[in-house]
């Protein structure tokens, strides 16, 4: 088994887990996550938002697109071809938690014949919020 190391033998620590995603509006993307999905801003500033749950094992980053803190290349990007996947236990009254709350679902409750069970939402600025649950019943 192979194991990441520094340059003087010792194993790689990771102390925690962020995915940064360019939005347009980070406010709008931001409370959307705090007010829908429990999280909270941690930190924040002009242009950036970190938002966490103590259950969540992840925190949500939001940067302003054209931000010029960020590399060139990767300024203009936008948050496109991901999926934000929040793993719960009660996939069907989130379901009826956020249509209650107004929130649009974009792809209905799926099954998969692997097992998982999934539907969608999107922020204001297009980024897809995925509930998925994958504790179906395994095939015998």
């Amino acid at each position: 088994m192979r194991t990441l190391c520094d340059p003087g033998g010792v194993p790689m620590k990771i102390t925690s887990t962020a995915v940064s995603l360019n939005v347009e509006d980070v406010p709008a993307s931001s409370a959307f996550l705090v007010e829908h999905f429990g999280f909270r801003e941690e930190m924040a500033a002009d242009g950036f938002a970190s938002l966490t749950r103590d259950d969540a094992g992840v925190n949500v980053v939001f940067l302003r697109r054209g931000l010029e803190s960020l590399p060139a290349d990767q300024r203009d990007a936008h948050a496109a071809g991901l999926i934000l996947a929040f793993v719960v236990d009660d996939l069907e009254g989130e379901l009826a938690r956020l249509k209650s709350e107004g929130v649009a679902i974009t792809m209905p409750l799926t099954d998969e014949e692997w097992g998982e069970r999934a539907f969608q939402v999107r922020d204001p600025n297009g980024v897809i919020v995925q509930l998925v649950d994958w504790n179906a019943p395994t095939a015998q």
